[in-house]
């Protein structure tokens, strides 16, 4: 029993060492969100004038998210977005660049993902809720390869991968979410990062 404890406590002592790189998982968490944020960010730029696209989808109520004041919605996401990957990639301001962008997250989950379900492919054995479409979209995957294997050199296509109808669902804003809630909690990470040594040369005189 004795030798069961002495074992288990140098394993964990051993685990308790990879500690000292523990900046790495917050430094990979805002490598991976800010060309996200950067991408969707910049391509909401694209539609700032009224005639074009983004701008109209978000007021539009009939095949739009029908938002109020489109114009405004899409500047202050853009913006939230595009000023959050720049702090996400120099780790400056993290935790209060997280903010927006959660918020942004949320809205976009809740205005233009949530009445698809969870699921961002179709899989009608994986859905979760709101599933009406999932069949609808199954059988538009099943003609569309009918018609490709018909027509088409289907080997060649599906060499690289499968196709998939794409649901929209809000998996990916939630993921999203959960990652920058990660940030807000703990930080942009020791070394790599502004605010690491911003910190110390400010908050950690004494």
């Amino acid at each position: 029993m004795e030798t069961i404890r002495t074992l288990a406590l140098g394993a964990q002592r051993a685990l308790d060492t990879t500690r000292g790189a523990d900046f790495l998982a917050p430094l990979l968490l805002r490598l991976y969100l800010a060309p996200v944020f950067w991408m969707a960010g910049t391509n909401k730029l694209d539609g700032l004038l009224p005639s074009e696209q983004v701008v109209m989808w978000f007021g539009n109520p009939d095949w739009g998210l029908g938002m109020p004041f489109p114009y405004l919605m899409v500047l202050l996401s853009a913006y939230a977005e595009i000023l959050g990957a720049i702090a996400l990639l120099l780790g400056l301001a993290t935790r209060w660049a997280t903010i927006p962008l959660m918020i942004t997250m949320v809205v976009a989950a809740v205005t233009a993902h949530l009445e698809h379900g969870w699921q961002r492919i179709s899989d009608p054995m994986m859905c979760l809720f709101n599933c009406d479409g999932i069949a609808e979209a199954q059988q538009r995957l099943d003609r569309a390869k009918s018609i490709l294997q018909e027509h088409g050199n289907y080997d060649w296509l599906t060499e690289a991968g499968n196709f998939a109808i794409v649901n929209n669902g809000i998996e990916m804003a939630a993921t999203y979410f959960v990652m920058l809630l990660a940030l807000f909690f703990i930080g942009a990470g020791r070394y790599l990062s502004l605010d690491h040594y911003i910190r110390r040369r400010f908050m950690h005189r004494g």
